[in-house]
């Protein structure tokens, strides 16, 4: 539905207009900067145009269509998106991942490849939408409608698409099957192959509004930390949401990073010790995710000595603390410090020894903090 879009008001009403109109395009690609909506928008628009009996500029969510989509099963809703390789090359289709797909959506219609990458268990393999995926697009969309609609076709990152894949498109895409769309969605349209682009009709976001992410967000949050959190993510919505969902690590993080600076300043190498221990005790996943939280706190705090509130994004929490901890963080030591923090994360990635690596992180605090 429309309706579950943050913003993007302008993008939703010329395309219900275009639609009742009569001037859908056969080919739309939807690009734009992370977390704007581009991929919840272009499911939405897919729903509306399978719906047999759309109403106010929206789908209907009576017919037997809306009941369908609902599940992202539609039989004439098809997805094509990058996945990491699938046993043999001729296997490596979206197909293969479509269950993992559908709870994707199914938990909200707002993430982005880390959260993709993590469900398909991808580790460090790379992603692609693999030669055999032009195969399946083209077998798909020469079979008549199953509801006697129109067949849409959403394609997640077209950008991953193999060169082979892509060059065997061209035709499809310029001269589709009768009452066949499709809705690509880009977050870098550069890497597309120029002879694509000129084929679809272009829509351009932006990111999200910051009000229209608070208003989105005060759901969850307090008014004042809604527009905090809002203000951090600079118009990326699914980022917004991860702090939410990261908001009680962030509380234990906040906790974590205040101990270590104290100890550090207090030259308590015993407790110290004891601290990384803590930290070795965690997964690996948190592990990466507090040095990721130190480093913009130790950027805010950073930001904090030059007094305008308009650049700090911390919560009542972190701004406390501040107060007293930004004055030790200047312009002699902030970049060595969030070099060491570069450092210890790249460490933790290379799987080294954790304990290793935050008591070393923390006996360098001990000197950087002091200069």
């Amino acid at each position: 539905m429309f309706s579950q879009i943050i913003g993007q008001e302008d993008i939703k009403a010329r395309l219900i207009q275009d639609a009742e109109n009569g001037r859908i395009a056969h080919a739309i690609l939807f690009s734009g900067p992370s977390g704007c909506g581009k991929l919840a928008l272009a499911i939405a628009y897919a729903r509306y145009l399978l719906c047999q009996q759309p109403h106010n500029g929206n789908a209907c969510g009576q017919c037997s269509s809306c009941h369908i989509s609902a599940n992202f099963e539609h039989p004439d809703l098809h997805f094509v998106y990058p996945i990491i390789k699938y046993k043999k090359p001729e296997d490596s289709i979206s197909d293969a991942y479509i269950k993992q797909w559908r709870e994707r959506l199914g938990k909200g219609l707002y993430f982005d490849m880390e959260d993709w990458l993590s469900d398909m268990k991808a580790g460090n393999q790379q992603t692609l939408i693999y030669a055999a995926e032009s195969e399946q697009i083209q077998r798909k969309l020469s079979l008549k409608s199953t509801m006697g609609g129109r067949k849409v076709m959403v394609i997640w990152m077209p950008e991953k698409m193999h060169s082979s894949c892509a060059n065997k498109l061209l035709k499809l895409i310029e001269e589709p099957p009768t009452d066949t769309i499709f809705l690509m969605v880009s977050e870098e349209p550069d890497k597309i192959l120029p002879t694509i682009i000129s084929r679809t009709q272009r829509i351009e976001f932006k990111g999200v509004e910051t009000e229209k992410i608070a208003e989105a967000l005060s759901r969850y949050l307090p008014t004042e930390d809604a527009m905090t959190v809002a203000r951090s993510a600079q118009g990326n919505y699914t980022q917004a949401l991860k702090v939410v969902d990261n908001s009680r690590d962030n509380a234990l993080f906040l906790n974590l990073f205040i101990m270590l600076m104290r100890l550090s300043y207090l030259r308590k190498i015993k407790e110290m010790r004891k601290w990384s221990e803590q930290m070795a005790g965690m997964g690996r996943e948190k592990q990466k995710a507090f040095l990721e939280y130190s480093l913009r706190l130790i950027r805010e705090n950073f930001v904090y000595n030059f007094r305008l509130p308009e650049l700090n994004y911390m919560t009542k929490e972190e701004a406390e603390f501040a107060k007293n901890f930004a004055r030790f963080v200047n312009e002699r030591n902030v970049i060595k410090i969030m070099d060491e923090i570069n450092r210890a994360a790249r460490d933790i990635e290379q799987n080294t020894n954790p304990k290793m690596v935050f008591f070393d992180f923390a006996l360098k605090m001990i000197v950087l903090l002091i200069q």
